[in-house]
């Protein structure tokens, strides 16, 4: 069977392009693309047989195919190349029954996928496989591509870094001072980046990025490019096959860019079309209360007749916030996220610098390690989950989207009541000395002040 994909416009303009072709928006309006695959082809072959194939080929050593990415190539990346595939074991992470966390909150049926036990820490690893892959494959068939570069607050460049380094491809990262994590920036610059501290947030990144790519040798890795959303989508088919092919009620998922949600949301939709699953879950996209233009224009359009429309977006200079990486006030995707949304009946939610914080700690307590944006996931949840909106039977997954240990900063900071807001729950070393009996004394005291509390 032969497999083909290749960009269109999401605004339905007419013509279709390659996805070797550096192009990165619709030549009639403008507007964003994403890669449409033949879904005729995916038909031949029947559901249980795809189901088996991705099942057969699931985490094991057969190369490509063990990734959890190209275990799906068919329906990722279709023409490139075995030799051209830049993988480095993406994927396959694990998807946690937070039983602990979820009784908290009277739930039985709670998963956190934990994206961020990947090979750079983050989701992002899902995207950068496949356009990378790409422009290895362009290069391979005599594309004249210089460097591959991105604007980021962080994790982009860390995953860009890692697989360009890997395929000996140039990388450029552009990143605003002082506004990511010291493992976040150590990454790109461990692996070689020409790395770029920009005196502005990520949006004015995105912005010089944007002109930089208009040179056709160097190669735009930011979300905007869809070939990003291909891999990223795999987690959608990710879960359900860890569920074993049991479709959630809902998933939650951290907004910045709103690459992810989009990414997500067109995953479900691809195993509806080919017939995987019967239908989507609802998905929920969780955004910084300080950072949010998706939530206004989604409670915006409540006011009026809850259709959200571009009319309803106005970017917002994002202000400082605990869950750096999403602190974005002009979404590059976020015409995509308004469909996806609507495609799965879904909703948005913000959450306070306090929220979050105190949700990262209440989930850490029960064996998690979350990020700051799991943290605004989680705390979306809890509040839907007390308003009623997330029934207690429902079977819910949030997406965690990078590994606590790239923030280790904002945990200290918490745990020690440096945080701007008061911490809840912080927990601090007891400082004893070095007598044994005394310290033994002194633990006994404290674990009999535990078990009080």
């Amino acid at each position: 069977m032969s497999y083909s994909a290749a960009f269109h416009c999401i605004e339905g303009c007419p013509g279709s392009y390659p996805v070797d072709q550096v192009i990165y928006r619709c030549p009639s309006c403008d507007g964003l693309l994403e890669v449409r695959h033949e879904v005729a082809a995916w038909r031949a072959t029947s559901p249980a047989r795809w189901r088996a194939t991705f099942d057969e080929r699931y985490m094991r050593t057969r190369f490509p195919y063990g990734s959890g990415v190209w275990g799906k190539k068919e329906w990722v990346q279709p023409h490139v190349d075995d030799d051209n595939v830049v993988s480095l074991m993406e994927g396959g992470t694990n998807l946690m029954w937070a039983t602990r966390y979820g009784r908290q909150l009277g739930m039985e049926r709670l998963w956190i996928k934990h994206c961020g036990t990947s090979h750079t820490g983050s989701f992002k690893d899902l995207g950068m496989t496949v356009l990378v892959s790409t422009v290895a494959q362009m290069i391979a068939d005599g594309a004249d591509v210089r460097a591959i570069a991105c604007a980021s607050t962080g994790d982009t460049s860390a995953a860009l870094s890692a697989y360009g380094a890997a395929a000996g491809i140039p990388v450029v990262v552009l990143l605003p001072a002082d506004k990511i994590s010291a493992a976040q920036l150590v990454q790109p610059m461990a692996n070689g980046a020409l790395v770029a501290s920009l005196d502005t947030d990520f949006d004015g990144c995105m912005r010089v990025v944007q002109r930089l790519t208009e040179d056709p040798t160097v190669y735009l890795a930011n979300s905007m490019n869809s070939l990003r959303v291909e891999g990223q989508k795999t987690i959608a088919v990710e879960i359900v096959q860890q569920l074993d092919w049991e479709v959630p009620d809902w998933v939650l998922v951290p907004g910045g860019n709103l690459g992810n949600v989009s990414a997500i949301a067109k995953g479900f939709h691809d195993m509806v079309e080919a017939g995987l699953i019967a239908r989507s879950p609802r998905l929920v996209c969780c955004q910084a209360a300080k950072a949010n233009p998706l939530f206004r224009a989604f409670e915006s359009a409540q006011s009026r007749d809850g259709v959200v429309t571009m009319a309803d977006y106005a970017p917002m200079v994002a202000e400082t916030t605990l869950a750096s990486a999403i602190q974005i006030g002009a979404p590059v995707s976020f015409p995509k996220a308004v469909k996806a949304l609507a495609r799965t009946d879904g909703l948005v939610t913000e959450a306070t610098e306090s929220e979050l914080a105190e949700a990262v700690a209440r989930a850490d307590r029960t064996g998690l390690f979350c990020c700051p944006h799991t943290g605004v996931a989680l705390a979306g949840l809890e509040k839907l989950r007390a308003s009623g909106v997330i029934a207690a039977d429902a079977k819910v997954v949030v997406v965690s989207t990078a590994h606590g240990l790239k923030f280790t900063e904002f945990k200290s900071r918490y745990h020690a009541g440096t945080l701007p807001q008061a911490s809840q729950t912080p927990n601090v070393p007891i400082p004893l000395g070095a007598d044994p009996e005394a310290v033994v004394r002194g633990l006994h005291d404290a674990l009999d002040r535990q078990r009080e509390r």
